[in-house]
Protein backbone atom coordinates (compact mmCIF):
# COMPACT_ATOMS: atom_id res chain seq x y z
CA UNK A 1 0.00 0.00 0.00
CA UNK A 2 1.23 3.48 -0.52
CA UNK A 3 0.69 6.27 2.19
CA UNK A 4 1.78 9.80 2.21
CA UNK A 5 2.70 11.76 5.13
CA UNK A 6 2.97 15.64 5.67
CA UNK A 7 4.31 16.48 8.78
CA UNK A 8 5.32 20.18 10.30
CA UNK A 9 6.84 20.87 14.07
CA UNK A 10 6.70 24.09 15.71
CA UNK A 11 8.83 25.57 18.32
CA UNK A 12 7.31 28.54 18.78
CA UNK A 13 9.40 30.26 20.73
CA UNK A 14 11.97 28.21 22.38
CA UNK A 15 11.57 27.76 25.48
CA UNK A 16 7.87 27.89 25.33
CA UNK A 17 5.23 25.86 24.00
CA UNK A 18 5.84 23.66 21.09
CA UNK A 19 3.65 21.27 18.90
CA UNK A 20 3.51 19.27 15.66
CA UNK A 21 1.43 18.50 12.98
CA UNK A 22 0.89 15.44 10.68
CA UNK A 23 -1.42 14.23 8.12
CA UNK A 24 -1.73 10.93 6.54
CA UNK A 25 -3.10 10.19 3.36
CA UNK A 26 -3.83 6.81 1.83
CA UNK A 27 -5.57 4.91 -1.16
CA UNK A 28 -7.87 2.53 0.03
CA UNK A 29 -8.62 -0.79 -2.37
CA UNK A 30 -11.79 0.25 -2.91
CA UNK A 31 -10.14 3.85 -4.36
CA UNK A 32 -11.15 5.76 -2.27
CA UNK A 33 -8.85 8.49 -0.41
CA UNK A 34 -8.35 8.53 3.24
CA UNK A 35 -6.63 11.28 5.55
CA UNK A 36 -6.14 11.27 9.17
CA UNK A 37 -4.71 14.33 11.19
CA UNK A 38 -2.89 14.99 14.55
CA UNK A 39 -1.73 17.23 16.53
CA UNK A 40 -0.32 17.86 20.19
CA UNK A 41 1.60 20.41 21.68
CA UNK A 42 4.46 20.15 24.25
CA UNK A 43 6.33 22.55 26.37
CA UNK A 44 9.86 23.72 26.78
CA UNK A 45 11.47 21.69 23.50
CA UNK A 46 13.13 22.77 20.21
CA UNK A 47 11.79 22.89 16.61
CA UNK A 48 14.10 19.96 15.78
CA UNK A 49 12.70 17.60 17.94
CA UNK A 50 8.95 18.59 16.89
CA UNK A 51 9.93 17.67 13.50
CA UNK A 52 11.38 14.29 14.45
CA UNK A 53 8.32 13.48 16.55
CA UNK A 54 6.19 14.66 14.03
CA UNK A 55 7.45 12.02 11.45
CA UNK A 56 7.36 9.06 14.31
CA UNK A 57 4.12 9.71 14.87
CA UNK A 58 2.61 9.23 11.31
CA UNK A 59 4.69 6.17 10.78
CA UNK A 60 3.74 4.39 14.32
CA UNK A 61 -0.03 4.95 13.33
CA UNK A 62 0.77 2.17 9.72
CA UNK A 63 -0.28 -0.72 11.21
CA UNK A 64 0.74 -3.16 8.42
CA UNK A 65 4.04 -2.38 5.83
CA UNK A 66 3.50 0.24 3.46
CA UNK A 67 5.95 2.23 0.84
CA UNK A 68 5.80 5.87 2.39
CA UNK A 69 6.66 9.26 1.07
CA UNK A 70 7.56 11.31 3.92
CA UNK A 71 7.32 15.16 3.24
CA UNK A 72 8.81 17.48 5.48
CA UNK A 73 10.60 21.36 5.42
CA UNK A 74 13.04 20.15 8.12
CA UNK A 75 16.06 19.75 6.32
CA UNK A 76 17.15 18.33 10.02
CA UNK A 77 14.62 16.16 9.35
CA UNK A 78 15.47 15.00 5.69
CA UNK A 79 18.93 15.26 5.11
CA UNK A 80 19.57 12.87 8.38
CA UNK A 81 18.61 10.31 5.99
CA UNK A 82 19.14 11.89 2.40
CA UNK A 83 23.12 12.40 3.19
CA UNK A 84 23.10 9.24 5.43
CA UNK A 85 23.94 10.88 8.47
CA UNK A 86 22.37 8.48 10.45
CA UNK A 87 24.36 5.74 9.23
CA UNK A 88 27.28 7.08 10.27
CA UNK A 89 25.87 7.88 13.26
CA UNK A 90 24.84 4.18 13.80
CA UNK A 91 28.63 3.19 13.02
CA UNK A 92 30.22 5.80 15.70
CA UNK A 93 27.96 4.28 18.08
CA UNK A 94 25.85 7.28 18.53
CA UNK A 95 29.05 10.16 18.35
CA UNK A 96 29.46 13.00 16.25
CA UNK A 97 33.15 13.33 14.80
CA UNK A 98 33.98 15.66 18.36
CA UNK A 99 33.13 12.23 20.52
CA UNK A 100 30.17 14.29 21.20
CA UNK A 101 26.77 12.49 21.96
CA UNK A 102 24.08 12.91 19.06
CA UNK A 103 21.36 15.17 19.77
CA UNK A 104 17.76 14.25 19.87
CA UNK A 105 19.72 10.47 19.93
CA UNK A 106 16.11 9.18 21.55
CA UNK A 107 14.11 10.08 18.81
CA UNK A 108 16.40 9.05 16.35
CA UNK A 109 15.98 5.24 17.54
CA UNK A 110 12.55 5.89 17.96
CA UNK A 111 11.72 6.94 13.89
CA UNK A 112 14.38 3.99 13.23
CA UNK A 113 12.41 1.53 14.34
CA UNK A 114 9.20 3.31 13.53
CA UNK A 115 10.41 2.84 10.11
CA UNK A 116 11.20 -0.91 9.85
CA UNK A 117 8.73 -2.66 8.75
CA UNK A 118 8.16 0.10 5.67
CA UNK A 119 9.64 1.60 2.51
CA UNK A 120 10.33 5.06 3.16
CA UNK A 121 11.49 8.29 1.46
CA UNK A 122 12.31 10.99 2.65
CA UNK A 123 10.94 14.27 0.68
CA UNK A 124 12.02 17.86 1.65
CA UNK A 125 9.48 20.71 0.66
CA UNK A 126 11.02 24.13 0.66
CA UNK A 127 8.45 26.52 2.10
CA UNK A 128 5.73 24.49 1.42
CA UNK A 129 6.08 24.99 -2.55
CA UNK A 130 3.32 22.88 -4.40
CA UNK A 131 2.22 20.58 -1.50
CA UNK A 132 -1.32 22.58 0.03
CA UNK A 133 -1.14 19.30 2.41
CA UNK A 134 2.25 20.34 3.73
CA UNK A 135 0.89 23.47 4.27
CA UNK A 136 -2.29 21.99 6.13
CA UNK A 137 0.73 20.30 9.05
CA UNK A 138 1.92 24.18 9.39
CA UNK A 139 -1.24 25.28 9.96
CA UNK A 140 -1.72 22.06 12.60
CA UNK A 141 1.88 22.73 13.38
CA UNK A 142 0.67 26.00 15.11
CA UNK A 143 -2.67 25.14 16.65
CA UNK A 144 -1.27 22.30 18.14
CA UNK A 145 1.36 24.62 19.94
CA UNK A 146 -1.05 27.53 21.14
CA UNK A 147 -3.96 25.46 21.78
CA UNK A 148 -5.02 25.30 25.22
CA UNK A 149 -4.85 21.61 25.95
CA UNK A 150 -0.88 21.94 25.71
CA UNK A 151 1.20 19.08 27.99
CA UNK A 152 2.15 20.67 30.99
CA UNK A 153 5.28 18.43 31.22
CA UNK A 154 8.29 18.87 28.90
CA UNK A 155 8.71 15.65 26.61
CA UNK A 156 11.85 13.72 28.15
CA UNK A 157 13.77 11.01 26.59
CA UNK A 158 13.24 8.84 29.65
CA UNK A 159 9.12 8.88 28.56
CA UNK A 160 9.93 7.01 25.26
CA UNK A 161 13.08 5.06 26.00
CA UNK A 162 12.45 1.60 27.32
CA UNK A 163 15.83 0.13 28.27
CA UNK A 164 18.25 2.95 28.62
Amino acid sequence: MKVEIYTDGSSRGNPGPGGYGTVILYRAPSGTVHRREYAEGFRKTTNNRMEILAAIVGLEQLVRPCQVDLYSDSQYLVHAFSQHWIDGWIKKDWKMSTKKPVKNQDLWKRLLKAMEPHQVEFHWVKGHAGHPENERCDQMAVMAAEGDSLKEDAYYESEILQNK
